[in-house]
């Protein structure tokens, strides 16, 4: 029997670390950018929290424009595709 593949609505890679090395590449990618470019921590938090709450969250990837949430939320010069606006 085929096993079935679970799709994680409002999941983060960070929630699905177990799973995948995916998410030590946004560790990683976090730690190499530049300070200047670099979301601080809490407002980097909060932009991940607006996420979780967005219908367009499935399974860590933004529906709107495909990409990792957590690589998007770590730019500062980033933003939501849905309200073009920085967090």
């Amino acid at each position: 029997m085929a096993e079935q593949k679970h799709i994680c609505r409002r999941c983060l890679l960070q929630d699905m670390a177990g799973e995948n090395d995916y998410y030590q590449s946004v560790l990683r990618y976090r730690r190499t950018l530049p300070a200047a470019k670099r979301t601080p921590d809490g407002a980097y938090a909060a932009r991940l929290a607006a996420c979780r709450a967005c219908e367009q969250l499935e399974n860590a990837t933004c529906k709107a424009c495909g990409c990792y949430v957590e690589m998007r939320a770590a730019r500062l010069d980033m933003h939501c595709p849905l309200t073009r606006a920085a967090w």
